[in-house]
C-alpha cells in the first residue's frame, strides 16, 4: 500500500507541474447492451465535445480512472474567452474599403455603355503601352491588349477619337464584357512622334500640380486624367494613338490657353486653381486650358516663363497676361491665401460681371465668414514671416470645405498687409514709391492635407514610399511667390544679388506683355471687323501695366517710361502721350538714372548729356560736371550688354564722341570738377585712335591736335 499510495502521491504532484495544455474529453452517449457493437462509432455521434486541461479535470475529480464507469463526466461551461479584437483601422482606410465595395457593386450592377457598339467582336490586338513618370522624368513601356473601333466616332480641330476596350493586366480571364472603356485619339494631319510624347510629359506634369493643389486642402479637390501612349508595333508604320479613360457627363471648357473664360460654367476651383499654378511655381509656369466632366479634367495646357516647352499651345509670359486680365480672384483664391494680380480701375470694372457669377457658384467655403487671423502674422510688418507663411501649412490650421446651404459669403476680409522697407537704400526714387500699390491679402493659414489622386489602371500601380518622397520633396521644392507688384518688390530686395535691380521678374514680363496687349488692342472693345481706332485703346491702363512692370525692374519697361515723361520717341506704346509737366520731366530722369545703374548704355549717355549741359534734366537735379564724367566714362567702358543680358548694336553714339566730351570737360573744369589737362589730353589721344580705327581720319587728326594742345597747356 505504501508502495502504492507513494506512486499516486508521485503522479498527482507530477500532474500539478504539468502545464495547462488543453486535451478533449468527449462524452459519449448512453448506449443500449444490443448497440455495443456500435460503440466503437459512438465518437462521431457524441453529444459534446469540450476541452478541459488536465489540471482542471484533476481538480473536479473527472479523470477516467477516479470515477465509476456510469457516471458521466461533468465538465462546468468554461467562460466564454472574447475573441481577440482585430487590429485598429483609421478612418480613411475604412472609407477607402467603403467606397472600393461601393465601386465594385457599382460597376457590377451598371451596364456596360459601349455595349451596343459590340467591340468585343474587334480583333484583339497587342499594343506597347508607355507611361511617364512625371517626378523621376522617366518612361516605362509595357504591353497590353486591346480592342478598337476602326473609325473614329468623334472628332475636334486637331485630333479624332476612337473606342477602345483594354483589359488589366491583373485580369486572370480574356472576358472583355469586363474590360474598360478607353478613348483612343490620334492627330488628323501628321505630326512629329515626338509631340504625342510631349503631349503625355505635359499632361502628367499637370496632373502632378493638381495633387498639390489638393495637399492645401481646397473645397473640392480636382483631377486630372492619366494619358498614356499606345504604339501599335504590328500596324504599318507603328501608329501611336493617346489612351485616356472615358469620361461619362458634360464635357466643359472652363478657360482656355488664350484668357477665354466661359461665362455659363462659370466656376471658382478652375480659376482658382490656375491662379495657385502660377504662385506656387513662383510665377515659372501656370496651368490653364481647363476642361473635362466636373473636377475631373483632361488636355490641359501649360504657359512656362520661357515659352519653349510644352507644344505650340505655350504662349509663355504673353498666355499669362491673357490668363490675368480675364481672372477675377473668388471665394478659394482668398482661402488659399492668393493674393490679387494687380489690375486697372477700368479693368476691374470690366471684371465686375465675373465677380457676380463666381459669387453664385455652389463651392461656399464653411465657416469663413468670419477670417481668422494666423497669430503669427499679428502686429508685424515682417514680410519675411508673411513670405514663410505661405510655404508653410501647419496641421491645425482652420479647414475649407463644400457646403449647399450656404448661398452667400461674408465678403469682409482682413486689412492690406502693408510690408515694411527691409533696406536702407531703397532702388527706387521717392517719386516712384507711390507707384506701388498695396493689395489685398487674407491671412487665413491653409492647413495641406495630402491627397492621392485616384489612380487608374492605365498604371496599375500604387503610391510606393519611394513615391510619396518624391512627391513631399517636390512639394518641398516649391517656394510660393505672391502676383501682386508690392509683395513683388520686397521679395526681390530681399534676395538682391550683387545690387542688380533689374531683370528676373517674370511678373514683370507678364505685366509688360499685358501693357503691349492693350497697344495692339488685344483688350479693346471692338464692333464687327471695324478697324482698331487709336481712341479705342485703354491707355491708362497700358501705362498702368508698363509702370507695374517697370517698378518690378523689367528694363524695357523703365526705359519706355523714362522717354515717355520726357517727351523722347519710344518703342513700347508709341501712341501713348503724356503731358509735358515739370512732374512728368522729373519722373522721367529719375526713370532714366534706373535704366543707367542696370546698364543701358543709352540711358548712362542721356544721363551725361543732362549732367553736362543742363538739358532735359528736370527741376530736381542741377548741372554737376562730375556726374557728367562719371556716366560718360561708364558708357565708353559699357561692354554693351545690360543686366538682362540684352546687347546694345546700335551704338548710338561711339565710344570716341564720348572720349572727346568727357575730355573737353577736364580741359575746361567747373560745376564741381577741377581742371585736369593731362586727363583731357589722355582722353583726346585715346578718342583719335578709336576714330582711327573706325577709318575716321579727318576726326581722329582733330583729336590729337587737341591732345597737343592739352600737353601745352600743362607745360604752362
Amino acid at each position: 500500500m505504501s508502495s502504492v499510495s507513494s506512486s499516486s502521491d508521485m503522479d498527482e504532484d507530477w500532474m500539478h507541474m504539468l502545464p495547462l495544455t488543453e486535451i478533449e474529453v468527449v462524452e459519449e452517449e448512453e448506449t443500449s447492451s444490443d448497440s455495443a457493437e456500435e460503440v466503437p462509432r459512438s465518437v462521431s455521434k457524441q453529444r459534446r465535445v469540450s476541452f478541459a486541461s488536465i489540471r482542471r479535470q484533476r481538480t473536479l475529480g473527472t479523470l477516467s480512472s477516479l470515477r465509476p464507469a456510469s457516471e458521466p463526466i461533468a465538465i462546468p461551461e468554461r467562460e466564454k474567452v472574447p475573441k481577440q479584437s482585430e487590429e485598429p483601422v483609421s478612418i480613411p482606410v475604412r472609407n477607402w474599403r467603403i467606397a472600393i465595395r461601393k465601386a465594385r457593386e457599382f460597376v457590377r450592377n451598371t451596364p456596360d455603355a459601349w455595349q451596343e457598339f459590340g467591340l468585343e467582336k474587334h480583333e484583339t490586338e497587342k499594343a506597347t503601352r508607355h507611361r511617364y513618370n512625371a517626378l523621376r522624368k522617366s518612361w516605362l513601356e509595357d504591353t497590353v491588349l486591346v480592342k478598337m473601333e476602326d473609325e473614329p466616332f468623334d472628332h475636334g480641330a486637331m485630333r479624332e477619337c476612337f473606342r477602345l476596350k483594354k483589359l488589366s493586366n491583373f485580369s486572370r480571364s480574356l472576358d472583355w464584357n469586363r474590360a474598360s472603356n478607353y478613348v483612343a485619339k490620334r492627330y488628323i494631319e501628321k505630326v512629329e512622334r515626338d509631340v504625342y510624347f510631349e503631349d503625355v510629359k505635359l499632361q502628367m506634369d499637370a496632373k502632378l500640380w493638381g495633387e498639390e493643389f489638393n495637399r492645401h486642402d481646397p473645397p473640392k479637390k480636382v483631377d486630372i486624367m492619366q494619358v498614356v501612349i499606345l504604339e501599335f508595333k504590328d500596324r504599318p508604320g507603328s501608329p501611336l494613338y493617346h489612351l485616356e479613360h472615358f469620361i461619362e457627363g458634360k464635357y466643359i471648357k472652363y478657360n482656355s490657353n488664350s484668357g477665354f473664360v466661359e461665362d455659363e460654367a462659370l466656376r471658382c476651383t478652375p480659376q482658382a486653381f490656375s491662379h495657385f499654378t502660377f504662385e506656387r511655381s513662383s510665377h515659372n509656369i501656370i496651368v490653364v486650358d481647363i476642361q473635362g466632366v466636373g473636377d475631373l479634367w483632361t488636355d490641359p495646357q501649360i504657359h512656362t516663363k520661357e515659352g519653349t516647352d510644352y507644344g505650340d499651345g505655350n504662349l509663355g509670359t504673353k498666355g499669362m497676361a491673357l490668363y490675368f486680365h480675364s481672372h477675377s480672384c473668388n471665394r478659394i483664391c482668398k482661402a488659399l491665401n492668393l493674393t490679387a494680380f494687380d489690375l486697372s480701375n477700368s479693368e476691374i470694372a470690366n471684371l465686375e460681371r465675373a465677380q457676380v457669377i463666381q459669387t453664385s457658384s455652389k463651392t461656399i467655403l464653411r465657416g469663413s465668414e468670419e477670417i481668422v487671423i494666423d497669430p503669427r502674422l499679428k502686429n508685424t510688418g515682417d514680410i519675411t514671416l508673411f513670405l514663410r507663411q505661405r510655404s508653410e501649412s501647419p496641421r491645425n490650421s482652420p479647414r475649407v470645405s463644400e457646403s449647399e446651404d450656404v448661398h452667400m459669403m461674408s465678403s469682409s476680409v482682413s486689412p492690406p498687409y502693408s510690408p515694411v522697407n527691409f533696406l536702407d537704400d531703397d532702388p527706387f526714387p521717392p517719386s516712384l514709391r507711390r507707384l506701388r500699390s498695396d493689395s489685398e491679402n487674407s491671412s487665413i493659414t491653409r492647413g495641406r492635407v495630402r491627397y492621392d489622386s485616384e489612380m487608374s489602371d492605365c498604371f496599375d500601380d500604387t503610391m510606393s514610399p519611394e513615391e510619396e518622397a518624391e512627391h513631399e520633396e517636390f512639394a518641398r521644392r516649391q517656394v510660393s511667390r505672391p502676383s501682386c507688384v508690392n509683395l513683388e518688390v520686397n521679395f526681390r530686395r530681399m534676395s538682391l544679388i550683387q545690387g542688380q535691380l533689374t531683370g528676373g521678374s517674370i511678373l514683370g514680363e507678364v505685366h509688360l506683355e499685358m501693357a503691349k496687349y492693350h497697344e495692339n488692342g488685344r483688350f479693346a472693345p471692338q464692333q464687327g471687323l471695324n478697324m482698331l481706332h487709336e481712341e479705342e485703346v485703354d491707355w491708362d491702363s497700358a501705362i498702368f501695366h508698363l509702370e507695374k512692370a517697370a517698378v518690378c525692374g523689367v528694363l524695357e519697361a523703365i526705359v519706355a517710361l523714362a522717354r515717355m515723361f520726357l517727351q523722347l520717341p519710344h518703342d513700347v506704346l508709341e501712341g501713348a502721350h503724356v503731358e509735358n509737366t515739370e512732374e512728368n520731366t522729373n519722373r522721367g530722369v529719375d526713370y532714366m538714372r534706373m535704366a543707367a545703374v542696370a546698364g543701358d548704355r543709352g540711358a548712362m549717355i542721356y544721363l551725361a548729356n543732362a549732367y553736362h549741359t543742363g538739358s532735359g534734366l528736370g527741376t530736381e537735379r542741377d548741372i554737376d560736371w562730375v556726374e557728367a564724367t562719371r556716366w560718360y566714362d561708364q558708357a565708353v567702358n559699357q561692354s554693351g550688354e545690360d543686366e538682362e543680358g540684352c546687347y546694345d548694336a546700335t551704338m548710338e553714339e561711339p565710344a570716341y564722341l564720348l572720349m572727346a566730351k568727357e575730355a573737353e570737360l577736364y580741359r575746361e573744369g567747373g560745376h564741381g570738377l577741377e581742371k585736369d589737362p593731362e586727363r583731357a589730353a589722355e582722353l583726346y589721344n585715346d578718342a583719335a585712335e578709336q576714330a582711327m580705327a573706325a577709318m575716321k581720319g579727318r576726326l581722329a587728326s582733330k583729336y590729337f591736335m587737341f591732345a597737343e594742345e592739352c600737353w601745352g597747356e600743362m607745360e604752362e
